[in-house]
């Protein structure tokens, strides 16, 4: 058997992370940093994007960013070819980015449903589609993790009707693409968080009182948690790490549910 710090190691490998200059996407990122892989952080703000950056390079960790916008071809592929151009190769995709703005049926307009989906799903199927294209180039096999929501198997909260359907569209994306991809040795899985502190969070615990989105909506969701606390994005970092490591090497279209035993209530 393999040594644990060995099978943990990703030293030599490359590993873009979709918002990764904040909240779990950050968390990941540091993570899988810390493990030895050379990060590419891809945010659609260049200024957090590079702080990032600069937070894992003070360590002494490879760390670059990139801006990019996973809603967009062009931007994903010149993502992609940047990557390559810094690294010359590609071995772990973590598809984080994403985004929940809190708007009820009623009140949800068509644009933002398509803001939504957009980020949320087609910027999954682009970034999966063009770095699939050239791990299979390599020959070498590669990981492809997708950060869906346990909104993907229940519903957390009136307001999310379309991150909801944008979750469940990646969780289904998961299991097909890995079964397509599992011939050229790339296994694709997901993580299913739950509420975790991000700052996206702290920013509705401290939104004012409206039909949308409520402090009230917050605190009763943790209320909730069986672990009794919302997680840390550090909580995601170490799944996505087992995900990007040979630890899983037995594992494709899995979805690991992180929620503190939420979904048990």
């Amino acid at each position: 058997m393999e040594d644990v710090k060995r099978l943990l190691d990703l030293s030599g490998k490359t590993a873009i992370v979709t918002g990764g200059a904040v909240g779990i996407g950050y968390g990941i990122a540091y993570r899988l940093a810390e493990a030895g892989a050379n990060v590419v952080i891809a945010n659609r703000t260049e200024g957090t994007c590079r702080e990032a950056a600069e937070t894992l390079k003070a360590k002494g960790w490879k760390a670059v960013s990139i801006e990019s916008d996973v809603s967009s071809e062009e931007s994903v592929k010149e993502l992609v070819g940047a990557t390559l151009k810094q690294f010359g190769q590609i071995d772990v995709l973590v598809n984080n980015a994403g985004i929940y703005p809190s708007i009820p049926l009623r009140n949800m307009s068509l644009r933002d449903f398509e803001r939504v989906l957009d980020i949320n799903l087609k910027g999954v199927f682009l970034c999966t589609k063009y770095v699939s294209e050239e791990m299979i180039k390599r020959k070498m096999g590669g990981k492809i993790i997708n950060i869906t929501s346990i909104d993907a198997l229940h519903p957390s909260m009136i307001g999310l009707a379309h991150y909801d359907a944008s979750k469940h569209g990646v969780w289904g994306f998961t299991k097909n693409a890995a079964l397509e991809l599992a011939p050229y040795h790339i296994w694709v899985n997901a993580i299913a968080p739950g509420g975790i502190l991000t700052p996206g969070v702290q920013k509705l615990q401290k939104a004012p009182a409206t039909e949308s989105s409520t402090q009230d909506d917050v605190k009763a969701f943790s209320e909730r948690i069986p672990m009794a606390r919302l997680g840390d994005p550090d909580d995601i970092g170490k799944v996505a790490l087992f995900l990007a490591s040979d630890m899983s090497s037995y594992m494709t279209g899995s979805q690991i549910v992180v929620d503190g035993g939420v979904l048990l209530k």
